[in-house]
């Protein structure tokens, strides 16, 4: 792919909120009903749709390569008493769940490892609760490996009997999406309340509701870094973003502020602009680490030197996202360096987009994340169709701008 040489400018449809979406499909389904309008095309809310439609008697159910979904649906099927085999991809196999285990295991649910203990596949065998129907179930959980088990935990709270006290340990990992998960639950009904280390969910039944997903900002962070790389004159406009989001990604708007991209809200979306780039920066991405590949990447290409912390969670993702954004940067001459202590830093370096050919390691955040280098020179990126995952139409959209893709046999 390369980039035809104007400026960018015209505007790109992004997808509904895959972390919206997913959320608000297992709250639409313990409440009963509610419509779900602008639902995302991923293939991950595609994936927990169809999930949620299967028969109570399906014997197995296969969350393939989707955490949300992996993670959400266990449980999901647990409060709901099934007996069904969860299973996914290889990947999916190797990433941890037993933090989210563990925890249901205690409300009351059978769950069993049915290869190595701690991963999927699950085989979960209904739910035997134990639970004080006046006192809430009382459950401590770690913070800092992934907020999908608190999300989880948090959204099938008001099926338990005396409801749910979940007390929060460590470093807290992604917060806004625990808001985003609050949020959601209130707006069909459910009483939760976010106290810091400890989260109350009552013993309120959702009732159905109507929502309307908001467009992603993770999506819009590939526009924000083709904007910072672009030529001179540089703009996109992309509706359907919320200036009063509650989504944690909206933290691009902040951050590429300092890598040379303003935002102008409207009530159709955002309008980006280029602007002078800062001249170094460092950046926690505890509350927003899908943020961290395409921001490392514009740095590097920007020659801006960055400092980036919290990334704790990107080991367990789609792949090793550290090392694969160390062996990809290394071929255009950058670098993600570990200097301990969970810093990491991308140093200035002679960086050039020449014909590369970038691996994305089925990870749809690694293609679109160097996707963006293409208005530099061209380039070459494997496994396109890994974008499927969250951003069906981003090579799409690309062409609409000007982008020439070739697709290799």
């Amino acid at each position: 792919m390369r980039w035809q040489g104007a400026p960018l400018g015209g505007s790109a449809q992004l997808p509904a909120s895959k972390s919206e979406s997913n959320r608000a499909l297992i709250i639409q389904a313990l409440a009963g009903g509610g419509q779900l309008r602008n639902l995302s095309d991923a293939n991950d809310t595609e994936l927990m749709q169809r999930l949620l439609a299967e028969p109570a008697t399906a014997p197995k159910l296969n969350a393939e390569d989707a955490g949300t979904v992996m993670r959400f649906l266990t449980a999901y099927l647990a409060v709901t008493g099934r007996q069904v085999l969860l299973t996914g991809t290889a990947r999916m196999r190797q990433r941890p769940i037993g933090v989210l285990v563990d925890a249901l295991r205690e409300l009351g649910a059978r769950i069993d490892y049915t290869e190595q203990e701690g991963y999927p596949p699950l085989q979960l065998q209904g739910w035997v609760p134990e639970l004080n129907e006046q006192e809430p179930a009382e459950l401590s959980v770690r913070g800092d490996i992934s907020s999908q088990y608190i999300s989880a935990l948090m959204m099938v709270g008001p099926q338990l009997p005396g409801g749910l006290r979940l007390r929060l340990t460590g470093k807290i990992g992604s917060r806004p999406y625990i808001r985003m998960t609050q949020s959601l639950m209130q707006h069909f009904g459910g009483q939760c309340r976010d106290l810091g280390e400890v989260i109350e969910v009552r013993p309120q039944a959702y009732h159905a509701a109507d929502y309307t997903i908001e467009s992603d900002w993770s999506a819009a962070s590939y526009w924000y870094a083709m904007v910072a790389l672009a030529p001179a004159g540089s703009t996109i406009t992309l509706p359907g973003l919320r200036q009063h989001s509650w989504q944690g990604d909206q933290a691009i708007v902040r951050i590429m502020a300092q890598l040379g991209v303003a935002t102008e809200f409207s009530e159709q979306g955002v309008t980006l602009t280029q602007v002078p780039v800062g001249s170094g920066v460092e950046l926690d991405f505890t509350d927003c680490p899908d943020l961290a590949q395409t921001v490392a990447v514009v740095a590097a290409a920007l020659g801006v030197p960055l400092v980036l912390t919290g990334l704790e969670s990107l080991r367990i993702k789609e792949t090793d996202r550290i090392a694969a954004l160390q062996t990809e940067l290394a071929k255009f001459g950058g670098a993600l360096v570990d200097e301990g202590a969970g810093r990491f830093r991308v140093p200035v370096a002679a960086f050039q987009v020449a014909g590369q050919t970038v691996e994305t390691y089925h990870d749809h955040r690694m293609a679109m994340a160097f996707a963006p280098l293409a208005v530099r020179g061209p380039l070459t990126v494997l496994a396109p169709t890994v974008v499927r995952k969250s951003y069906p139409q981003f090579w799409k959209e690309l062409r609409k701008a000007g982008f020439e893709i070739t697709e290799q046999a």
